[in-house]
């Protein structure tokens, strides 16, 4: 019986941490400024998380704008490459009183016996 007592005994401290004795003011007091640089980086994590955040949502808009773009500039482009057909510009400019060319354009200022004296 005296052996189970001490050795209850001995346990006992082991089982039993004081906690004040860990965490008194001077040891507070000492690490402070180590509070202050956990609080510094959780601060900047929030900080981060906020503008990773504002950026995909940036990223979002801009990806957004650029579709919107490209399809505008594909109607442009098709609205214009049916339009610069020739058909289409005959048409375009008969209101005008143009009319197609039957016969080649002259040029002027060459004539074929000043040709050969350059």
């Amino acid at each position: 019986m005296a052996e189970l007592k001490t050795t209850q005994q001995e346990e006992a401290p082991l089982q039993k941490f004081d906690w004040k004795r860990l965490f008194n003011y001077t040891w507070v007091v000492e690490n402070i400024p180590f509070f202050l640089f956990l609080a510094f980086l959780a601060v900047l994590y929030i900080y981060n998380g906020h503008m990773a955040d504002k950026l995909t949502r940036k990223i979002a808009v801009t990806e957004k704008n650029i579709r919107e773009l490209q399809y505008e500039y594909k109607s442009v482009k098709s609205e214009v490459i049916y339009r610069s057909k020739a058909s289409e510009l005959v048409r375009a400019v008969e209101p005008l009183g143009l009319k197609e060319l039957s016969k080649p354009p002259v040029v002027l200022g060459k004539t074929p016996a000043t040709e050969g004296q350059n």
